[in-house]
């Protein structure tokens, strides 16, 4: 099965300071000497909420799709619409989440199209950051943390879910059967990517720093 699309892919250049520094990169086998979830850890360069208040979804999604060069925008919570160079995540009713490549949205751009009296453009990129898990194992590890069915036909590739684990917030992007990227808060960073090594010592876990990220469609 293909893989949906995925921020995977680091970036060449300058790669800005990662929450996830401290953490030694590297293989870390089972007893049986496997490896069955690898991680990789990183920044993301652009993430930007575009909200509205109670009710005023009506108006802000004409002029999200307008912003953007769009035809549709997600309709349920938790869907996910490829763009150039980025993805637009639903995640709430009146709320959108931007994830993108860097350089590929302005801020004061996008405010252009989406005015105050509309809605609003919040840039949230030094305040998150994003984990990708994959291997065999993800979903054994993934089931230990989070009380989601991570069985296919309810959690479909490329579908987002909102969840946490120890009363910390987090958003799961399934990419593949046994890949998922995982955007976490960047002051809890560094605790969650070792909630997950701790999740998969027993399948074995390898981790690797992917600095700062792009997005990949392929």
């Amino acid at each position: 099965m293909a893989d949906a699309t995925s921020l995977s892919t680091p970036a060449s250049g300058t790669v800005p300071r990662s929450p996830f520094t401290g953490h030694a990169a590297g293989d870390r086998p089972n007893k049986s000497r496997q490896v069955g979830v690898r991680l990789s850890a990183g920044t993301l360069p652009i993430v930007l909420l575009l909200s509205t208040w109670v009710h005023g979804a009506d108006e802000l999604v004409p002029v999200v799709q307008a912003a953007l060069g769009i035809s549709a925008t997600p309709a349920a919570i938790g869907g996910v619409q490829a763009l150039v160079d980025g993805l637009l995540i639903r995640t709430g009713p009146e709320e959108f989440m931007l994830l993108a490549g860097a350089a590929s949205y302005s801020v004061a751009d996008l405010r252009q199209t989406i005015t105050v009296d509309i809605g609003s453009v919040t840039d949230l990129s030094h305040a998150r950051c994003i984990i990708s898990i994959q291997g065999e194992k993800s979903r054994d590890m993934l089931s230990k943390l989070f009380a989601l069915d991570l069985r296919e036909p309810q959690f479909p590739v490329g579908q987002v879910r909102l969840t946490g684990h120890h009363h910390v917030p987090c958003m799961l992007h399934r990419l593949g059967l046994e890949r998922f990227d995982m955007v976490v808060f960047s002051t809890y960073a560094f605790d969650q990517l070792g909630m997950l090594i701790d999740a998969a010592l027993e399948y074995g876990v390898g981790l690797q720093h992917a600095g700062e990220w792009t997005v990949s469609t392929s």
